[in-house]
């Protein structure tokens, strides 16, 4: 069989994540579907990440295993027929039998863009974060230098989050303020736990109010005590960027 890898962009604001879920249909779902349409013996497919409900994403992989013959640079505008104007599938080919979307990747990076203009945005309200208060941006940077390396994350995860193993290791944080009001934070890494970048954002905002001082990032992060960090911020300004393998 061909095993087909796709790059998907979504706005995730009308779904519940990824994967389905009890009160309504995750991305996985109607991009199976509408893959089937194409490749009638796809019943399957595996994604890289189980974004979560309100989550956007640029460059989320997957992979299926079909008998289709199509040409595989047909494959992205016949299954885009099939779905919905807010997912779309910008490429497709053919990989190795053995690879797997989620357990052959060695890293992601993921965008959170934070609105931090006086007045909120009307067209993109669903896509960012609306945070309209004075920060110190040069403080948020100075913390970010503490994140970065190999360290527990553990103070970082959800809690409820049943993964034991909380090390991972952040290669880069970029922190950029655009002249529009934007904050645009991006995060790489070899894998991040769940919510994890939602509360380091949330973290670096309370250092730039001023909350918490970027030296405190240190003991925080050894304390693996999630009350000491910063709040989860919503999940509409986060984007899975891209997938490294």
């Amino acid at each position: 069989m061909r095993n087909i890898k796709i790059i998907v962009e979504y706005d995730g604001t009308k779904y519940n994540g990824w994967q389905t879920q009890k009160n309504g249909a995750g991305i996985q779902e109607i991009l199976t579907n509408s893959i089937h349409q194409v490749c009638s013996d796809v019943e399957k497919i595996n994604g890289a990440g189980r974004t979560d409900a309100g989550v956007h994403a640029f460059g989320q992989v997957a992979n299926f295993y079909t008998d289709c013959r199509i040409p595989v640079k047909k494959i992205p505008n016949a299954i885009n027929m099939y779905l919905p104007k807010d997912i779309v599938v910008n490429s497709a080919e053919e990989v190795d039998g053995d690879f797997h979307s989620r357990y052959s990747a060695k890293g992601k990076k993921y965008m959170y863009i934070v609105n931090n203009s006086p007045i909120r945005s009307a067209l993109d309200f669903y896509r960012e974060y609306y945070f309209p208060y004075e920060i110190d941006y040069k403080k948020m940077k100075k913390a970010a230098e503490f994140f970065e390396g190999t360290h527990d994350f553990k103070g970082f995860m959800a809690s409820g989050s049943s993964i034991k193993d909380t090390v991972r290791t952040i290669s880069k944080i970029q922190i950029k303020k655009r002249d529009d009001g934007r904050i645009i934070f991006n995060f790489v890494g070899d894998g991040f736990l769940y919510n994890m970048v939602r509360i380091l954002v949330g973290t670096l905002l309370d250092v730039g109010l001023g909350k918490i001082e970027p030296e405190d990032i240190k003991s925080i992060i050894l304390s693996k005590d999630r009350k000491k960090a910063g709040k989860t911020v919503p999940a509409q300004g986060l984007y899975l960027m891209e997938v490294y393998y």
